[in-house]
C-alpha cells in the first residue's frame, strides 16, 4: 500500500485519546485499531499482490464469491473508511468554524455533524442512542486541540490549520476509497 494511504490510516486511530474519557474513545479505538490489523494482515501476506487497497478487494471478491463483500479485509475497510469519514467531518466542521454559539467551547455540534454525515444510516437504534449520550462525554474544543498538539499550547489558528493541513491530504485518499467501494459494488448498508 502506499505510504499517505498507510499514514492516513495510522494516523487517527493512534489519536483516539484526544475524544476525551476512555469509555468514549476505547470503543472507537478498538473497531479503529482492529479494522487496520484486519487490512494490514492480508497485505503482508503477499506485500507484492496486494500493492493496493483495490488488489485486496479484486482478491477477496475472487477468492470469497457469494460471501464478499461482507467477508475480511473488504468489510473491514468498510468500516474502516466509515470511521476515517467521521474523523474527517469532524476535524473539517471545526476548521470550518461551526459551533454552539451558546457554548462555542464544546464540540458536539462538530461530532453530531460527523455522525449524521457518515455513521449514523449504519447504525440501529441502540447504537444511535448511545452516540447521543457520548457526545456529552466528548472533551473541550480546547482540550481537543490540546491533545491533537500532544500536549503543547499552540494557538487554535496554528492547529486548525495543521488540521486543514492534514484533511488536505487525507480527503484525496478518503474520496478514492469510497469511489472504489461504488464502482466494485462493495458498499453494505446494512445497520450494526
Amino acid at each position: 500500500m502506499e505510504k499517505e494511504t498507510k499514514e492516513a490510516f495510522s494516523g487517527p486511530s493512534r489519536r483516539t485519546h484526544c475524544l476525551g474519557t476512555p469509555i468514549v474513545y476505547a470503543p472507537v479505538k478498538a473497531d479503529l485499531t482492529g479494522n487496520i490489523k484486519k487490512i494490514r494482515a492480508v497485505y503482508e501476506s503477499n506485500p507484492t499482490k496486494f500493492k493496493t487497497l483495490q488488489n485486496i478487494l479484486e482478491a477477496e471478491k475472487e477468492m470469497h464469491g457469494s460471501a464478499w463483500p461482507k467477508v475480511g479485509a473488504t468489510l473491514a475497510l468498510m468500516w474502516l473508511k466509515r470511521g476515517l469519514k467521521f474523523i474527517q467531518v469532524l476535524l473539517q466542521s471545526l476548521c470550518d468554524g461551526e459551533r454552539d454559539e451558546e457554548n462555542p467551547n464544546l464540540i458536539r455540534v462538530n461530532a453530531t455533524k460527523a455522525y449524521e454525515m457518515a455513521l449514523r444510516k449504519y447504525h440501529g437504534w441502540i447504537l444511535q442512542k448511545l452516540f447521543l449520550g457520548s457526545v456529552y462525554a466528548l472533551p473541550y474544543k480546547s482540550d481537543l486541540l490540546k491533545a491533537l498538539e500532544m500536549g503543547k499550547e499552540v494557538k487554535e489558528e496554528e492547529t486548525l490549520e495543521k488540521i486543514h493541513q492534514f484533511l488536505t491530504r487525507v480527503t484525496p485518499i478518503l474520496d478514492a476509497i469510497y469511489e472504489m467501494y461504488t464502482k466494485m459494488n462493495a458498499e453494505l448498508n446494512y445497520k450494526a
